[in-house]
C-alpha cells in the first residue's frame, strides 16, 4: 500500500513533481520541462497505476486519494493529501479534480514489434493539437485499434492535457515513432497491412465501399491542411468519410472515430462499459 502522507506547506520539497504544470509536465527539451507523466483526476490517475509507467508519487484531497485506496495495493509511491488551497497553490491553479499522480516515461516500443501483433494500426502525420491527439487514443481504445504510429509534426502523447482528454487510454494503447517519413509506410505494407489514407480530397474511396482486409492502417493527418501529398501518394488508397449539406470535413478525431468503427466494427466487451467508465 502506497504511503499516505499528511503535507499542509505549498513549499515543501516532496511536491516537486506537481509544481507549476502549466510549464513543468513538459517534454525534457522544452523549457521548464521535466517530461514526467501526469494523471488528473481519480479515473485517469486510476489508469495511470495499473499501466505500465513507473509511478513516482500522488498528490489529492483526502476523499481523492481514499477513493483509491484499492488500487494503491503494492504501488511503491508516496501519496501526498493536503487541501486543495495547498494543491492549487503547488500546482498553479484550481484543479477541480481533486488528484494528481506522477510518473516517469517508458520507453517507446519498438515500432516493428508493434506492428507485428496488430490488426489496426493508426498512422498521425502532424496532429499537434493536445486535445485532439488525446481524442484519438480514446477513440482507439475504444474501438479496437491496437497501436498508433506517430509521423512529423505530431503533439507529445504523454502531455498533461492529451493523457486527460484521452481519459488516460494513452497510457494503455501503444505508440511510437514511424521512421523515416513516409518510407517507414513501407514496413506496414510488408507486414500486410492496407494502408489507407483518409482525406476529403475529390475522387477519394467512399469507406463503405471499401472490401474487408485482415490488416489495416489507417493515415490520419493535421486539422486544416490535413495528409501531406506525400503520404497520400504512400498509401494504397485514399478513402473519404462521404457527407452532406455543404460540409467538406470533420474534426480529425471524431473523423478517426468514424474511420475506425467502419473499418473494424467488430468489437469484444460489454457495449455499455465506456459509457458508464466514461
Amino acid at each position: 500500500m502506497a504511503q499516505v502522507i499528511e503535507v499542509d506547506d505549498p513549499a515543501d520539497p516532496r511536491l516537486d513533481d506537481f509544481r507549476d504544470l502549466s510549464t513543468a509536465d513538459r517534454r525534457p527539451d522544452r523549457p521548464g520541462g521535466r517530461g514526467l507523466v501526469v494523471a488528473e483526476g481519480v479515473v485517469v490517475v486510476r489508469r495511470l497505476l495499473a499501466s505500465a509507467y513507473p509511478v513516482r508519487a500522488l498528490l489529492g484531497v483526502r476523499r481523492r486519494v481514499e477513493a483509491l485506496a484499492d488500487d494503491l495495493t503494492g504501488v511503491d509511491a508516496p501519496a501526498y493529501v493536503t487541501t486543495a488551497e495547498v494543491m492549487a497553490e503547488v500546482v498553479g491553479f484550481h484543479l477541480n479534480r481533486g488528484v494528481l499522480a506522477t510518473a516517469d516515461r517508458a520507453a517507446p516500443p519498438d515500432p516493428a514489434a508493434l506492428v507485428a501483433g496488430a490488426r489496426a494500426v493508426a498512422v498521425l502525420e502532424g496532429v499537434g493539437d493536445h486535445e485532439n491527439l488525446g481524442s484519438i487514443f480514446r477513440n482507439a481504445a475504444a474501438l479496437g485499434v491496437d497501436a498508433v504510429l506517430l509521423g512529423p509534426g505530431c503533439s507529445d502523447p504523454l502531455y498533461r492535457r492529451s493523457v486527460r482528454v484521452s481519459m488516460g487510454h494513452v497510457l494503455a494503447v501503444p505508440f511510437a515513432p514511424l521512421e523515416p517519413w513516409p518510407d517507414g509506410l513501407e514496413r506496414l505494407r510488408d507486414n500486410g497491412f492496407r494502408v489507407l489514407a483518409l482525406t476529403p480530397r475529390a475522387g477519394s474511396t467512399p469507406l463503405a465501399a471499401l472490401p474487408p482486409a485482415p490488416r489495416t492502417a489507417l493515415l490520419l493527418g493535421s486539422e486544416g491542411p490535413g495528409l501531406t501529398d506525400e503520404a497520400i501518394a504512400a498509401a494504397d488508397a485514399a478513402v473519404a468519410i462521404p457527407m452532406s449539406r455543404g460540409v467538406d470535413s470533420l474534426n480529425v478525431a471524431t473523423a478517426a472515430a468514424v474511420a475506425f468503427y467502419a473499418l473494424h466494427p467488430h468489437t469484444e466487451g460489454d457495449p455499455g462499459a465506456t459509457a458508464r467508465r466514461g
